[in-house]
């Protein structure tokens, strides 16, 4: 249940995707001058050595950070988030990875708070260590996001950025995030949040959007695919984010930058990509 490290992934192409919304949503919900709430439930370390070990065992990163690391052509959005990598990177060597947290710490003001949960014990000391004289806006905590998710609802500003980023280790954890956002939707339901769901062989995962999409009559689905599915069924061969009470402008931002990061990510023909937005029946 705990042998997840997402330091064997880091900057991968899943990263590229979730990490570009991410920053889209940031610069859009900061524009307001009331405080935001963001919080993450599954926060990792909070940034990566790409010349750890683990980094090193998949190199990951090659297939995602890599390809679009020195891209001079890139779109807005690209080149917002390449300029937020390039802040851990400033030699021109891409050495580190930001995570979610310190990318969401990167967007937010001195009086944005920042929660951060993270179950695993190791990764989360480093989390701790990461954001370590950080001050009272950031605060991490050692434990399970979901379960812990509903301490936070309503924020006291009314509002709020959650995203969501499971390891989709067990079975589990499929039922489990319809369960917090279902209890997340009822006791604040004009939040954003951000679901990112890996593109797998296994049904939950094939099922996991439409049951989404269900809980809320708001939503945005942005998929990436960067390969045709394995034959023997392992592997990942794209992801997704669904996003509830998402900005208004963030669904043209992704039109105008998913052809272009398709094309750089894309590992075959197969490759593609997909934006639904829509209005479906919310569960009672």
């Amino acid at each position: 249940m705990l042998s997840y490290r997402h330091a064997f992934h880091a900057g991968n192409h899943a990263d590229v995707l979730k990490h570009l919304v991410l920053i889209e949503m940031l610069r859009y919900l900061t524009q307001k001058s009331a405080p935001l709430m963001v919080i993450d439930t599954h926060a990792g370390a909070g940034c990566y050595r790409l010349a750890s070990r683990e980094a090193q065992k998949l190199c990951e990163y090659q297939e995602g950070i890599g390809r679009i690391w020195q891209a001079e052509d890139a779109p807005v959005a690209v080149a917002q988030y390449l300029a937020a990598v390039r802040e851990l990177n400033p030699t021109g060597e891409l050495a580190q990875y930001p995570g979610s947290p310190w990318l969401a710490r990167r967007f937010l003001r001195p009086a944005d708070p920042l929660r951060l949960f993270e179950l695993h014990g190791n990764e989360a000391r480093a989390l701790s260590q990461t954001f370590a004289g950080a001050g009272r806006a950031v605060r991490v905590v050692e434990g399970d996001g979901l379960a812990l998710l509903k301490s936070l609802l309503p924020p006291p500003g009314r509002r709020a950025l959650t995203f969501i980023d499971p390891s989709y280790e067990t079975r589990h954890d499929y039922s489990a995030v319809i369960a917090a956002l279902k209890d997340a939707g009822k006791r604040f339901a004009t939040g954003t949040y951000a679901l990112w769901y890996p593109v797998l062989a296994r049904l939950e995962s094939r099922q996991l959007p439409e049951r989404v999409q269900r809980l809320s009559a708001n939503w945005l689905h942005v998929r990436l695919l960067v390969r045709a599915p394995s034959s023997d069924g392992i592997g990942m061969s794209g992801s997704g984010l669904i996003v509830f009470n998402p900005p208004w402008t963030l669904a043209d931002t992704l039109r105008q930058t998913l052809p272009w990061l398709t094309q750089r990510l894309a590992q075959d023909e197969r490759a593609e990509w997909r934006l639904e937005t829509g209005e479906k029946r919310t569960e009672d």
